[in-house]
């Protein structure tokens, strides 16, 4: 193996690029989030109705499902901004970009479509297996 290869880390304009991508993305789920919470928030205050019929229990029913859902979608997305946060502690600490695994940098390309990812293709093939 090429220790000069394992020892690679990516450029500052390389990082400065990576970091503006998770930034990004960052704004975006947190957008997300807030609009999950405000629409579950808003739920809520709309089912204060006392109509008793069977309708309603179906709305209810329905609604209870659609609010787990909403739930669900929040926190994965809670769970991708910290991986992202995750990712911008690593650029600051220069470990970013380079796969825990086989110690070799991660394609640009695949740090581009996956930002927040610390395996290589090669790595998580690995783990598949």
């Amino acid at each position: 193996m090429n220790t000069n290869e394992e020892r690679q880390r990516y450029s500052k304009e390389d990082l400065a690029e990576f970091e503006e991508i998770i930034q990004e993305k960052l704004t975006n789920a947190r957008k997300e989030v807030t609009f999950i919470k405000e629409t579950l928030s808003r739920r809520n205050d709309s089912g204060t109705d006392n109509t008793a019929s069977s309708s309603k229990v179906l709305e209810d029913g329905a609604d209870t499902a659609e609010k787990e859902s909403m739930n669900q979608l929040a926190s994965r997305q809670m769970k991708f901004i910290q991986q992202l946060e995750n990712a911008l502690i690593r650029i600051k600490n220069g470990t970013y970009g380079v796969c825990i695994v086989t110690g070799k940098l991660i394609p640009k390309e695949r740090l581009r479509a996956v930002p927040h990812t610390q395996h290589s293709i090669e790595a998580k093939l690995q783990r598949n297996d």
